[in-house]
C-alpha cells in the first residue's frame, strides 16, 4: 500500500534538522534563573489554557509562542501552537509548527497524524501519505490514520492503496463507516458507477443514519442520470441533518440541472447568506443569474466570489461575460485578461481559448 513512501524521504521532510538541547552548568545564580523561568512559563501556560477556553485562539498563540521561547524543547507546546493554527484553518502555519514539534519527539504518532491532517488540507498529498504512514508504523492500531491515508491516496487516484487502507480500518473495526466510504469513494472516482450503486446501497443498509454514505450514494445514482433516485436519497440525509450544506448544495444542483432555477436559486442564496465562504454557493447564484439576464447581479455575484477564490480565473471569466452583456467593456476587458493570465498558469489552453473567443466580442 504504501511502500512507496520510502522512511528516508519521510524523515527528510517531516523532521528537518534536529535540535540540539544546551545544558546550563547547576551554579546557584543560574538555578533562580530557572525557577524564575518556571513561574513564568507555568503562568504563560495558565494563560494560553484561559484564552483557549475563551475562544481566543489568536491570543493562547502569542502566549504559547512566549512560552516556547522560555522551553523550546517542550514538544507539546509547539503542537499545542500547530493545533490552534489547524482550528482557525490556518494550516500552513500548522503543518511549520507539527514539524517543530517533530523535531523534538519524532517518536509521537498523534503528531505525524495531525501533520498527515494539516497537509492533506493544503492539497500536499504526497507528504501527507508520508505523515499518515509514518504514525501507523508507531501506532498501527491507530484507525484515524488509516482513514486518513485512504483519503489521500483515492486524491492521488492510487486505487489499490486505497482498498488496502479500506481493509486495514474494516480489520480494525467492522462497523467504522468512514471505511465505506473510502471504499465507495474509490469506486465512483473509477467510474464503476453500478458497483458503488451497489456496494453503497449496502452501507446505506448498513449504516442508515450515515449521512455521508448517503451523499456518495446519491452521488452514485445522480452519476448514472437517475435524478429522482439521487434526489430520494439527499432529501433521506436532509430529514437526518436537516443543516448540511452538502446535502442542500446537491439537492439545488438537481433542481438547476432539470431547469427548476428559481427552486434552485432560493437554495443557493440560503447557503451564501448562512455560510459567506461557499464558493460552490455563490457560484450556483451566478449561473442562475447568468441564465435569468440577470447580468447586473450576476456582477455582483461574482466579485463575492473572486473575494473567496481569488486565484480561480472562472468567477473572472463569468464577471468579465456579464461586464459586456451590460455593455461595461473596459471593465469587462480587464477581468477576462486576468481570466486569461490564470489560465495561462494553470496550463488551461481551453480556458485561455474561450478567452479569446469572448475578447473578440468586445
Amino acid at each position: 500500500m504504501v511502500s512507496k513512501f520510502t522512511l528516508s524521504l519521510i524523515t527528510t521532510f517531516i523532521l528537518g534538522s534536529s535540535i540540539n538541547p544546551v545544558f546550563a552548568s547547576p551554579d546557584f545564580p543560574i538555578l533562580v534563573s530557572q525557577n524564575s523561568n518556571k513561574e513564568q512559563l507555568d503562568e504563560l501556560l495558565r494563560q494560553g489554557r484561559d484564552y483557549v477556553d475563551k475562544g481566543n485562539y489568536q491570543q493562547a498563540i502569542a502566549a504559547y509562542k512566549q512560552a516556547a521561547s522560555l522551553d523550546n524543547d517542550n514538544a507539546k507546546i509547539f503542537s499545542g501552537i500547530a493545533y490552534l493554527h489547524s482550528q482557525q484553518g490556518n494550516y500552513q502555519a500548522a503543518v511549520k509548527f507539527y514539524q517543530k514539534a517533530l523535531s523534538i519527539d519524532s517518536s509521537n504518532p498523534n503528531f505525524y497524524y495531525a501533520l498527515g491532517d494539516s497537509l492533506a488540507n493544503v492539497g500536499d498529498n504526497n507528504n501527507a501519505a508520508s505523515a499518515y504512514y509514518y504514525a501507523i508504523q508507531l501506532n498501527p492500531q491507530f484507525i484515524k490514520s488509516y482513514i486518513g491515508l485512504g483519503v489521500v491516496l483515492l486524491r492521488q487516484e492510487d486505487y489499490e492503496g486505497a482498498a488496502e487502507a479500506y481493509k486495514r480500518v474494516i480489520a480494525l473495526d467492522p462497523n467504522n463507516p468512514e471505511a465505506f466510504s473510502i471504499m465507495g469513494s474509490s469506486l465512483l472516482q473509477q467510474k464503476r458507477l453500478d458497483q458503488a450503486v451497489q456496494y453503497l446501497g449496502n452501507a446505506v443498509q448498513r449504516f442508515p443514519r450515515d449521512v455521508d454514505l448517503r451523499l456518495l450514494f446519491a452521488t452514485a445514482y445522480l452519476q448514472q442520470n437517475q435524478l429522482e433516485l439521487g434526489k430520494e436519497q439527499l432529501e433521506a440525509a436532509k430529514r437526518i441533518d436537516p443543516r448540511n450544506t452538502k446535502i442542500q448544495l446537491k439537492i439545488a444542483r438537481i433542481f438547476e440541472v432539470q431547469d427548476n432555477l428559481d427552486e434552485a436559486l432560493k437554495i443557493y442564496r440560503r447557503i451564501s447568506y448562512l455560510n459567506r465562504k461557499s464558493a460552490e454557493a455563490y457560484a450556483g447564484v451566478g449561473r442562475i443569474q447568468l441564465a435569468q439576464k440577470d447580468y447586473l447581479g450576476a456582477i455582483i455575484t461574482y466579485k463575492d466570489l473572486i473575494e473567496i477564490i481569488p486565484q480561480n480565473p472562472e468567477p473572472y471569466y463569468y464577471l468579465g461575460f456579464a461586464f459586456k452583456e451590460r455593455d461595461r467593456n473596459g471593465e469587462a476587458k480587464k477581468a477576462l485578461e486576468y481570466a486569461k493570465k490564470l489560465y495561462q498558469e494553470y496550463e488551461n489552453t481551453e480556458g485561455i481559448k474561450k478567452v479569446d473567443e469572448l475578447l473578440k466580442q468586445l
